[in-house]
Order: structure tokens, then sequence, then C-alpha cells
């Protein structure tokens, strides 16, 4: 069977076109052309991937046809990217998708060092939650990775941080009123203010946590973004206490122990990437 790549990018756009002539504006060609292209490759095939000449409707075969067109397509065009971003630079591009607490605290003191030694390399950093993180390192959208686990996670990656996590109030809220008023330091002080949601949240093993979080209709999952949301007045968050290390008395740190809760962030990366030198001397920095 000779299929080549080409036929199964006509054939992906005209399935989601669903018209010949639709097909042929996006990719250039005559109709001719297109239809040409799509006879080779159900020849190739022996069946056919559409249920009518119209092309608007995939047969059963043309829709697994269509995902492994997908899949296959999408994966050139990223090893196609990086050929083109390695000739761009000499040095080469270091592509970084991180959490955002790890934009905050780790990234800046690691890139101006990085960047003292090898001003030559393109940095890309892109800020995503954990679960986005794995996804694009995995599917070579990233090089490297950088999530936040429980600290006795040690399923994946390596860690380059470990740190508190706690309540991020404002310091003449509610909150820090009944800390400073001799109140225990515990998570069910959540009540007291709303909750602005975050995937850190979810590490939190205390029943007041999981409350605030039932009741919560505000979520946000930059680290920025929170703060800012915290000073406003909007509620109070969990947050690790590198994130508010730098803030203004504005805000107030509280560090519960019922249960005590730490968090990793870790450094991952695709095993069955090799890593190019820029790649291998940014993880050594982490």
């Amino acid at each position: 069977m000779n299929i080549k790549l080409e036929m199964l990018r006509v054939f992906r756009v005209v399935a989601e076109k669903g018209n010949l002539a639709g097909a042929a504006d996006a990719l250039g060609r005559t109709p001719s052309a297109v239809s040409m292209t799509l006879a080779q490759l159900e020849d190739e095939i022996g069946a056919p991937l559409f249920e009518a000449d119209r092309k608007n409707r995939l047969s059963p075969l043309g829709q697994f046809v269509l995902d492994e067109s997908a899949r296959a397509t999408d994966a050139f065009a990223r090893s196609l990217g990086a050929i083109r971003r390695h000739a761009a630079s000499v040095a080469g591009t270091v592509r970084v998708a991180a959490v955002p607490s790890a934009t905050v605290t780790v990234l800046p003191g690691v890139i101006a060092a990085f960047r003292a030694e090898r001003p030559d390399v393109r940095l890309e950093i892109s800020d995503v939650d954990s679960e986005a993180v794995r996804r694009r390192v995995m599917l070579d959208e990233a090089d490297i990775g950088i999530i936040s686990s429980p600290i006795d996670d040690d399923a994946d990656g390596l860690p380059i941080l470990e740190d508190d996590l706690g309540i991020a109030c404002r310091s003449d809220g509610p909150i820090a009123h009944h800390v400073r008023s001799g109140d225990a330091a515990s998570w069910d002080l959540l009540r007291l203010e709303p909750m602005v949601a975050n995937p850190l949240c979810q590490l939190v093993r205390h029943p007041g946590v999981a409350e605030a979080l039932a009741s919560c209709n505000l979520e946000a999952r930059n680290t920025s973004a929170l703060l800012s949301f915290i000073r406003a007045g909007l509620g109070a968050s969990v947050l690790p206490r590198s994130a508010v290390a730098t803030e203004t008395g504005e805000l107030s740190f509280v560090a519960p122990n019922d249960p005590q809760t730490r968090r990793a962030l870790r450094k991952i990366s695709n095993p069955e990437r090799r890593f190019s030198p820029a790649v291998g001397a940014f993880w050594a920095a982490l």
C-alpha cells in the first residue's frame, strides 16, 4: 500500500470542509486535482471514504482514516516546526510549559542565570495547569514541563522545589484577623471568606477546603490573576508560600497544620525525545 502523507492531508481538509470546492480553496488547488488525490487514496485503501459524492458524510472507514490522518499530519507539522525553529536560531529554542506558580517563583531566577550563560538561545514560556503541561510535553508542544504535585507523589518528574501550601488572603480580612486574634491556623478559616478556586486546592485533604470549593463561583489558574483577585477583596485562595513571599503587607499567608500540606514543583520531559544541547542546558539549570 503506497499511501503518501500528502494524500492524508488532502483527505483531512476535504473531510473538515465537507466539500471539494472549499477544500480546493484551502489547499490552493483545483477541485479536479483534489478529487484525483482522493481517488488515489481510496484506490490504495480499497474502499470508499465518503458515503456520497458530495463529500459531506464520512463512511465508518472514512472516520477512522480521518482520525489517523489528523494524528499523522499533526505529528508532521510539529516536526517541521521544530526543524524551522532550529534553523532560525543557530543556538536553538527551548519551549517550557509550567504551572503559573513556577513562572512567578522559579523561572525568573533560572532564566536570568541561563541567559547570562546562553544569551543566544531563544526561550518560549507558557503557563498552564499541570495536566495541560503533561499534554504539551507528550505531544511535543513543549520541551520541558514544570508541574505541581503532592510532596509524596514521585510518580513522574524530578523535584526542583518544595513549598508549603496555605491560605492567601487580604491582611485586613476576616481570616487574617482571626489568626492575629490567636485562633488556630486551620483550613476551616476558609469558611470566613469566599473561595477563589485554583488547581492547587485539590492537593489539600481537608473537609473545609472541599466545602469551600463546593460553594465557589470564581476560579482562576494564573497566579498573577489570583493575587489580583485576593487584593481586590474577592476572596481567599490556596497558594504556595513562595507565591506570596514577595507581596507587600496588603496580603497575608496562613499555613494551617490540620494537615500541614506541602507541594513539589517537578520538571518533566518526554522520554521519547532527545534533548537538543540548548534544552539539555536549561534542564540542568532547573
